[in-house]
């Protein structure tokens, strides 16, 4: 029997048992997160009457849209082995950047754009700077191998006060009315944010499930040099994700704006330790390679939810932050107390 027979068949059994091993462990933190996501509902039911109340559960989806739509970016990000914490920022600026170019003597009135198409270049330049700020992390992080933490810190203070030179250091409330029907206009009997963040959540988890890109983000993230020699595309599906990520807070920018009717420079703080706490507690690890949409979708879930009952039980907000922090803490505890669990 030659040499290459004898390779190929320690291959196979080294290779196959570790893929299932990953889906186990894939599985294993979903359904802990679906678990995890029952019992906070059990528990804020029973803590408070006003939980299941129409009213709150509409804040709750209010709320869900933002930071679901963040995580989704995040996500891939995390896949990689990075992190993104500009999110919040970028999404202020974003923000702040639409307004100015759909207000009264904007930058689309200057042009001589009124109504629906000043709406649709504001949505377009808030989404295409957020991709741009997204691209310039991506690149510093996959080109000049530079920290994530580090080059996103700086974004984040950069983004955060080019929000207060650009808005004048004061809220815009002079935007067109019709805005808000980017949030209320019903599709297929569904409010239009809603739709929005199912139409992205549907073609981010068809990307990473059934792509090639979306197999090479996964690979990047588990074994980044394995990536490299087996010839996949490393640098670009390196720096695709922050794109994605940038992009991502920039349409969550849009909704939340449309929704409050009003742009904050201050819009978007704090958002990045939401959508990495709900990232990480949807089974997603932070050193790459394992995570999925749908658990990050249940990691909102819990994070809104927390926040929600929180406000509802009349806890200070000082200490939420101490709440979520502990949170974050706890889910990473957790996730690599399952890893090895299911790896041995």
């Amino acid at each position: 029997m030659s040499a290459h027979a004898g390779a190929s068949r320690a291959t196979v059994p080294l290779g196959l048992p570790d893929r299932v091993k990953d889906r186990m462990q894939d599985v294993a933190s979903q359904l802990a997160a679906a678990g995890s996501l029952i019992l906070v509902a059990v528990l804020l039911t029973i803590a408070s009457p006003y939980f299941l109340t129409s009213n709150n559960l509409f804040n709750i989806g209010v709320q869900v849209s933002i930071v679901a739509i963040i995580a989704v970016g995040e996500t891939m990000v995390i896949l990689t082995g990075g992190i993104d914490l500009s999110v919040g920022s970028v999404l202020g600026l974003t923000a702040v950047l639409m307004g100015q170019t759909i207000r009264d003597g904007g930058f689309a009135a200057q042009l001589g754009i009124g109504g629906d198409p000043a709406i649709a270049l504001g949505v377009a330049v808030a989404v295409a700077s957020g991709a741009a700020i997204g691209l310039f992390s991506g690149v510093l992080v996959a080109r000049f191998g530079l920290a994530s933490f580090v080059v996103t810190l700086g974004v984040m203070a950069i983004g955060r006060s080019l929000a207060y030179i650009c808005s004048g250091q004061n809220s815009l409330a002079d935007i067109p009315a019709a805005i808000n029907d980017l949030v209320y206009t019903p599709v297929l009997g569904v409010p239009s944010n809603v739709a929005t963040l199912l139409v992205i959540y549907l073609l981010a988890g068809l990307y990473l499930s059934f792509t090639k890109g979306g197999r090479t983000i996964y690979a990047i993230g588990s074994n980044r040099e394995a990536a490299r020699t087996a010839g996949l595309s490393v640098l670009g599906y390196s720096i695709l994700p922050y794109v994605v990520s940038g992009a991502a807070a920039a349409v969550a920018g849009v909704l939340l704006s449309a929704q409050v009717m009003s742009i904050d420079p201050l819009a978007g703080t704090a958002l990045e330790l939401d959508a990495i706490a709900a990232v990480v507690i949807g089974g997603a690890s932070l050193f790459g390679g394992r995570g999925s949409i749908i658990g990050t979708l249940i990691g909102v879930l819990i994070m809104v939810m927390i926040r929600n009952g929180l406000n509802l039980l009349k806890v200070n907000p000082f200490w939420q932050g101490s709440a979520i922090g502990g949170i974050i803490i706890a889910a990473v505890l957790v996730e690599r107390l399952v890893s090895s669990r299911v790896r041995t």
